[in-house]
């Protein structure tokens, strides 16, 4: 069991961009709730997380609210829980989710950070050396960001994912679920000439189907384009803190401010509910009253 949970935190680190003492609020809030579930269960050595079920983290729910903790510790600890539960799921470990229920006490919610447009465009005017790596990357940065797909399914896609005449790309979202994004002619350029002239030199007999290579042939993974990630923001000299998410973060703002409807930007990000892609309403509620103070002249 230990193994789910270092992969739990590889992925918060890698995938979400959490900081380090985040990290390892994680950790101990995971480690807390498994050490609850074994002795609650009495299967301290024989715990399956496939047996766990919705009355256990109901019962985890009461056992923090007894402990005393405060709302926001307690909130924090069982979004940790859903957090990792969410991500057994989505991974295959679990069938179901347990903690879809699990309730916590009602905080202010943070908001999304995006980029602005000027810092985007700086990314991805960054010039790519001919290094088949650096053309690798560029194609990536203007793929997430031209389409919104998660780091998770930008690694996963496939040669035969990808259809650069019709411009759009097949991805398999939470759940597995299947779903087509569009991407524009930029991005469809940038990765044509990737596949063409950059992939041949990455290529080896154990990556047949993986669009995204390393430098050993095998595919490209989550932290490793992170890592890509963070060296081109840093050349295009981007000082606030960015991860893959911070680009499907910024593609959904830019459009939703845009003018794009809510449905079509929910649809695009893989969103199963309407709830999940609304938190992107305040920001756009923030440009709209950036733009009324800069344009009424009463204002």
């Amino acid at each position: 069991m230990d193994l789910e949970i270092e992969r739990f935190l590889s992925y918060m680190a890698v995938e979400r961009g959490v900081s380090r003492n985040t990290l390892a609020a994680y950790r101990n809030d995971v480690r807390q709730l498994l050490d609850f579930l074994a002795e609650d269960k009495g299967e301290e050595s024989a715990l399956d997380w496939k047996s766990v079920g919705s009355q256990d983290l109901t019962a985890y729910v009461l056992h923090l609210r007894d402990r005393e903790y405060s709302d926001a510790t307690r909130a924090r600890k069982i979004a940790s829980a859903r957090s990792f539960f969410g991500f057994l799921f989505y991974e295959g470990i679990i069938d179901e989710d347990p903690s879809e229920k699990m309730s916590a006490p009602k905080i202010g919610r943070s908001l999304p950070k995006a980029l602005s447009i000027e810092e985007v465009d700086a990314l991805l005017d960054e010039p790519a050396d001919p290094s088949p790596e650096s053309m690798r990357d560029k194609a990536m940065i203007e793929l997430i960001y031209a389409s919104g797909v998660r780091v998770s399914e930008l690694v996963s896609l496939d040669l035969d994912d990808v259809d650069l005449e019709q411009g759009f790309i097949r991805c398999f979202g939470k759940g597995s679920k299947e779903r087509l994004a569009p991407i524009h002619q930029d991005a469809a350029a940038v990765l044509a000439s990737y596949i063409e002239n950059a992939r041949p030199h990455l290529f080896s007999k154990r990556s047949d189907r993986a669009l995204f290579l390393n430098k050993r042939g095998g595919r490209l993974t989550r932290q490793g384009f992170w890592l890509a990630l963070k060296g081109a923001a840093a050349r295009a000299g981007i000082t606030a803190s960015i991860t893959p998410h911070t680009l499907r973060h910024s593609f959904a703002t830019h459009l939703l401010r845009g003018g794009a409807p809510l449905r079509h930007v929910q649809e695009l990000l893989g969103h199963s509910s309407i709830t999940t892609t609304q938190i992107y309403t305040h920001l756009t509620s923030e440009h709209v009253r950036a733009e009324y103070q800069k344009s009424h002249p009463r204002a």
